[in-house]
């Protein structure tokens, strides 16, 4: 049986353009050097938004504020399952990148869907709709 994770991805948009996070080397070839959310795995007796809290302060060294959720997502890869949470999210402080290869805030027509993991395609999809009609 193939292990299943639940991870939490932050949805951070500014200015019209959403945070996208290049992951480096992978032992998973299928996500290493994709675009993803911000975020991991949801610790054991943890809420969905404070694992989101405490991972981005690891991963971003940053505070951010939970503001709703925005699309939950199941991914069958190779060597695993996941669940994806991914929510809206705000900054109340400076970021900075530690853990990814790059942070970029990437517009609608920036966003490629080859060019993120596959688990966070679905919500890719609907950021490109949001972002061209407007955040509200």
């Amino acid at each position: 049986m193939k292990k299943h994770l639940e991870v939490v991805g932050a949805v951070v948009v500014q200015d019209g353009k959403v945070l996208a996070a290049k992951r480096g080397e992978s032992k998973y070839p299928y996500v290493a050097h994709k675009y993803e959310f911000a975020g991991g795995k949801i610790e054991e007796g943890e809420s969905q938004e404070n694992a989101l809290v405490r991972e981005v302060k690891e991963e971003l060294k940053a505070d951010i504020r939970v503001l709703s959720p925005f699309l939950e997502m199941r991914h069958e890869y190779p060597d695993f399952t996941i669940t994806l949470y991914t929510f809206l999210c705000e900054f109340l402080s400076e970021f900075t990148c530690t853990e990814h290869e790059s942070l970029r805030f990437l517009s609608a027509d920036e966003l490629h869907e080859e060019e993120w993991a596959p688990a966070d395609v679905p919500a890719v999809r609907l950021l490109k709709k949001v972002l061209r009609d407007g955040i509200k």
